[in-house]
């Protein structure tokens, strides 16, 4: 089943001083009826990333409802991992309480950055970090540095998946290389990374695979999820598994029934899959990485 794109939702292009350009790693938090908030990152004229919200009608996209006065998640103090900026990746519903896996964005030294993942809280509109230190970082199981978490909790066991840095391209200007890693845990903060799964790049194309988006239906995973070459840039692909660790690939069963966007006619990106009003939907990231703004798409015969 295709999906079809509904449009453009929104590009940031200076609604707020720390609201200048993009809007990457989106994601849907259903409300009530056909009501969403879309969590996005945006940055500042610095570059700096920025966790930010909206809020649609799913019938109406285009229209926004509301938008977040003030980050609700901004860059960390000086010298802590997440200091030249945070972009939010996934939200999952502890108790009454959200909990936003998050990535921290930091000096790289010799490299053009590092990254690790954080944990914060939702209170109200704004977010608490849960400490000052990463909860998953470079480690012998990722040494290079890790990003993009999707996290889903099945029975008593937590399980993330999320991007793992592999190295670096070897002709300037550096490109990040990386893989989809998994890693389980007892309480969603504390992970162990599983060293038997990794879910590699199937040809000489595809160097990066990114901002895995899992959903557990009827004993079967489903992962979309975006991928991308040195020289090409991202584009949407699919895979199943019936453990959450070897995985198939099915990219043809993330065909677009319509013509993409201006906005979104060179890069698809950072996908978001979720249920909602009885059919499944999905937020996506365009051009330059969410510098042409996010869009919607729905599931045909959902």
């Amino acid at each position: 089943m295709p999906w079809r794109g509904l449009g453009h939702i929104f590009t940031a292009n200076g609604q707020r001083a720390w609201m200048q350009s993009h809007c990457s790693m989106p994601f849907a938090e259903p409300l009530t009826g056909t009501y969403c908030r879309i969590w996005f990152t945006t940055r500042n004229k610095n570059n700096h990333s920025h966790v930010a919200w909206l809020e649609i009608d799913l019938r109406e996209p285009g229209k926004i409802l509301a938008l977040s006065q003030r980050p609700a998640l901004a860059p960390g103090f000086p010298s802590t991992f997440d200091e030249l900026g945070v972009m939010g990746s996934w939200i999952v519903k502890k108790g009454t309480q959200n909990w936003h896996y998050y990535v921290g964005w930091s000096d790289g030294g010799a490299k053009p950055f590092h990254v690790a993942i954080g944990l914060a809280t939702q209170n109200g509109n704004q977010l608490c970090r849960l400490s000052s230190l990463p909860i998953l970082d470079r480690s012998a199981a990722d040494p290079y540095f890790v990003s993009t978490p999707c996290v889903i909790k099945i029975g008593a066991s937590w399980h993330l998946w999320y991007l793992s840095g592999t190295g670096w391209s070897t002709t300037p200007p550096a490109k990040a290389r990386y893989k989809i890693a998994h890693a389980t845990s007892k309480d969603g903060v504390i992970w162990k990374p599983d060293t038997n799964t990794r879910f590699e790049p199937t040809n000489e194309d595809e160097t990066a695979c990114a901002r895995p988006s899992v959903i557990f239906e009827k004993g079967v995973f489903h992962m979309w999820f975006s991928v991308r070459g040195d020289t090409s840039p991202y584009r949407m692909a699919y895979a199943e598994s019936s453990d959450g660790q070897q995985w198939s690939r099915k990219d043809n069963e993330v065909a677009f029934k319509n013509s993409p966007g201006k906005w979104e006619n060179e890069m698809r990106a950072y996908p978001h899959v979720f249920d909602q009003a009885g059919s499944r939907w999905m937020v996506t990231a365009g051009n330059g990485f969410g510098r042409g703004g996010m869009g919607l798409a729905i599931l045909e015969n959902s």
